[in-house]
């Protein structure tokens, strides 16, 4: 029996365009009979990412290309890195041009050295765009399934 996939959706919102794609994945996730839980940073208590095969970890880009403080303390709050992390984001090329566009989204996927393409989204996921969020959480899932139960709490552990 394939053991059914645990997944983790952790998200940063302040206009509500991260929690659109979120809600997407979510919806997708479900569709897929994928156990899902949701962790809105910043509002709910902290979690143990160690119980899940799959995190999906969204912010927004702030302030030039930075990754939130929010974002930032959830990671310190987690205590490691887990191997699991896919990342999405929700931008704005107005703001700072191409160059800009999402880099927290960038900067996130080589923190955790993701073995997934983070998602950049243009403001809100309506329209074509939700499509390229579904069809993301699809190309997620595919490589998830194949390791799902094998991600584990990686943190060193020193020998007294």
């Amino acid at each position: 029996m394939v053991p059914k996939l645990r997944v983790l959706i952790a998200y940063l919102t302040y206009s509500g365009n991260t929690q659109e794609v979120a809600t997407i994945i979510q919806d997708e996730l479900h569709a897929n009979e994928v156990e899902t839980a949701v962790h809105r940073i910043g509002i709910d208590p902290p979690v143990d990412p160690s119980s899940y095969d799959i995190i999906f970890l969204g912010t927004f880009t702030w302030d030039m290309g930075s990754t939130p403080e929010e974002v930032k303390d959830f990671i310190l709050e987690i205590g490691y890195k887990p191997e699991n992390v896919a990342v999405f984001g929700t931008g704005d090329t107005q703001f700072g041009g191409d160059d800009l566009f999402c880099r927290a989204v960038d900067k996130l996927v080589k923190f955790y050295h993701s073995p997934w393409s983070g998602l950049k989204i243009e403001q809100s996921p309506r329209g074509k765009q939700e499509q390229l969020v579904k069809d993301w959480v699809e190309g997620v899932l595919y490589h998830g399934k194949s390791n799902a139960g094998k991600s584990k709490d990686t943190r060193t552990v020193k020998s007294k």
